[in-house]
């Protein structure tokens, strides 16, 4: 037995009436009642409730005493009468009457309240994280991110998988996002750079001859903060099979997120096997490669309609003969919906920077009909070819978007979640995961105009790759795939390239020459060279799954110590300045700012 406690806080029954007990945790709430003081005590296992009365010496001390104090109780566990039971509660059908106690830990005062989870500035909750962490929801996220990671543990290694730890210091990477970079004290001048993510090293497991490997995996990037990514750093489920094709990889994907999923949350899985949905298809029906299953709503191309004579709408018929595309959304049986309605989404669609959505309800009374702004622009015949191309009812309501490919498919996708919570469309009790694959393997870079990889440079492309053909790059689409759920985007994956000639040839269309890919990728073209395996994998983000499971919006609230969106640790002062000695011994000088 320990001294500071015979049992945890969430541990007593009514089996335990009488007997002496001591507990050890935070004073979590005090309610005066005159006679009697009642304290919450808390520890990380629950609460139990602790009664003092005016008779006892210690009354007149534990009553001053500062919230969130640590003390030990002695004291005798008690059965409450009927009406005070607290269900909420696991020890709801006791209480310890104090009879000594003993202050562990003092406590200054509060800089915010513990006991509630209203929300509060972000900027006192990151400075003062060990106390924001004692707050029952987040605290409860960080165990929920603790039984996941364990979990996700024990499934890898049912599937067959090993863990390996892959080096935190190494090479910078010329692609990807901005490096954290080290200085070297032994190598003057020279600097190593923290992972982006552990992928040349993974394939290089698969090349050294083993055959699963995994790892929750540290990653570092020089990124701007946003509600679903972290500053600085953050943790993926990194894993890579040999011998495997895109299918292999999807079938261990998917029993992890169904076991994971079904485990950790009462929340429906819309799909037990998660739909294949390729690039192409995904940003003409959503407007978006990260769609929200959840949301029955789909946008149409409807560009060639505007081409007919009997379509009036000039401004779009001028901009589509210019080579803009139109797009639009259905929403059923909204015809009875207000003015109001269809005026908000088109002032909203403003708002996110486009020149608004037109719109028109489907109307009969002879004959087919529009109602609306736009609607007198359309013949019987438009509106019945829209009609068959959308599957529109008489009833339903049409948004439409005119603009550069890139524009339309921005404010379409944006329009589709906005209309589709406004209607009340979106279940929010449900997780539907889809695949996107068929990623095209180039692009053209919107500011240099050349050609440039889409996704990741070490991917195999599709075909027979004796046939490819390299004249027409932007037609080459890779073994690429990523892994959605509700919108967020848990993962990139990829069938790796592990041909060297076809890497040179591959990288070449994207401008390096062969002597850049030597140096710039020395390790991993080397070691394909000594025998590869055919190997694929995916790195699903850990963040981003709690994030899912716990049902946050933002990743914060289920990271332990994270930083500012200024990549700031308020609590630790990080970064900080360095002396000059330190400096001094990494052969480097600061370049004051003018």
């Amino acid at each position: 037995m320990s001294k500071f406690r015979t049992h945890k806080c969430n541990e007593l029954r009514k089996e335990k009436v009488g007997d002496e007990v001591i507990l050890s945790g935070w004073i979590n709430k005090k309610r005066d009642h005159g006679n009697l003081l009642f304290i919450d005590l808390r520890d990380n296992y629950g609460i139990t409730q602790c009664i003092i009365d005016k008779e006892n010496s210690h009354f007149k001390k534990l009553e001053k005493i500062q919230l969130e104090t640590v003390i030990k109780i002695d004291g005798k566990v008690v059965e409450r009468s009927k009406d005070t039971i607290n269900k909420d509660i696991e020890t709801g059908e006791i209480e310890v009457e104090i009879k000594n106690f003993q202050v562990i830990g003092e406590c200054k005062e509060l800089p915010l309240p513990v006991f509630t989870d209203i929300e509060y500035a972000e900027e006192i909750r990151l400075k003062y994280r060990f106390l924001d962490l004692r707050r029952k929801k987040i605290h409860e996220n960080i165990i929920l991110r603790s039984k996941v990671i364990s979990f996700i543990r024990n499934e890898m290694n049912k599937l067959g998988f090993l863990e390996f730890q892959t080096p935190i210091l190494t090479s910078s990477s010329p692609e990807g996002a901005r490096d954290f970079l080290v200085p070297s004290r032994l190598n003057p001048g020279k600097f190593y750079a923290l992972p982006q993510a552990p992928q040349q090293f993974k394939q290089l497991v698969m090349v050294s001859g083993f055959d699963k490997y995994f790892q929750i995996a540290p990653c570092f990037r020089d990124e701007d903060a946003r509600a679903d990514r972290s500053p600085g750093e953050f943790y993926q489920l990194d894993l890579e099979m040999s011998f495997v094709e895109q299918e292999d990889v999807f079938n261990v994907v998917e029993k992890l997120f169904l076991n994971t999923f079904k485990k950790f949350s009462n929340k429906k899985l819309l799909f037990n096997q998660f739909p294949r949905i390729s690039f192409k298809e995904s940003m003409i029906k959503y407007g978006t490669d990260k769609p929200d299953l959840r949301n029955p709503l789909i946008i149409t191309d409807i560009t060639e309609i505007f081409l007919r004579e009997d379509v009036s709408f000039e401004i779009f018929k001028k901009l589509v003969k210019s080579g803009s595309k139109v797009r639009c959304i259905v929403t059923k049986n909204t015809k009875d919906k207000p003015r109001s309605f269809f005026d908000n989404i088109d002032k909203w669609a403003k708002e996110q920077g486009a020149s608004g959505l037109a719109y028109f309800t489907i109307e009969k009374e002879k004959e087919i009909s529009a109602k609306g702004p736009v609607g007198k622009f359309f013949s019987k015949d438009s509106l019945n070819e829209i009609m068959i191309k959308t599957e529109a009812k008489v009833g339903d309501s049409i948004f439409l978007a005119c603009g550069k490919l890139e524009e339309v498919e921005k404010i379409t996708a944006l329009a589709r979640d906005k209309i589709g919570k406004d209607l009340g469309l979106i279940d929010e009790n449900v997780f539907a995961f889809c695949w996107i694959v068929d990623y095209p393997m180039y692009e053209i870079d919107n500011q240099t105009n050349k050609i440039k990889f889409s996704h990741n440079p070490f991917s195999m492309p599709q075909g027979d790759v004796n046939k490819i053909n390299f004249e027409k790059p932007l037609d080459i689409l890779a073994y690429q795939y990523d892994i959605v759920c509700n919108g967020i985007e848990l993962s990139s994956g990829a069938i790796r390239n592990h041909i060297p000639d076809l890497m040179y040839k591959l990288f070449n269309v994207a401008g390096y020459s062969r002597s850049e890919v030597d140096h710039k990728f020395s390790g991993m073209i080397n070691a394909l060279s000594y025998g590869a395996p055919p190997h694929g994998g995916i790195a699903p983000g850990i963040d981003r799954i709690i994030m899912l499971l716990a049902n946050e919006k933002n990743i914060r609230e289920v990271t332990m110590f994270p930083m500012n969106q200024n990549a700031q640790d308020l609590m630790m002062n990080a970064p900080s300045s360095v002396s000059e000695n330190q400096l001094k011994e990494l052969n480097l000088s600061i370049k004051s700012k003018k």
